[in-house]
């Protein structure tokens, strides 16, 4: 059996570290994803504002001899 000391049991195991093209690639990600987020929250209050004003305004008549008329 081996002895177990104060360094076997409290040494972290980290791994390998992270390269630079990892890094780059990791923030990169990040920034993507939150600009994809930031876009989706912009469309979805733009939908909103627009089904609203959709809603209130009277509907529209559609000509149908002017289409005819060819």
């Amino acid at each position: 059996m081996t002895k177990t000391t104060k360094s076997s049991v409290f040494n972290s195991h980290t791994g390998k570290p992270e390269t630079v093209m990892e890094k780059t690639s990791r923030i990169a990600r990040k920034l993507i994803d939150d600009a994809a987020e930031q876009r989706q929250v912009k469309m979805a209050q733009l939908r909103n504002a627009r089904l609203k004003k959709e809603a209130a305004a009277p509907p529209q008549s559609i000509d149908k001899t002017a289409s005819k008329k060819r």
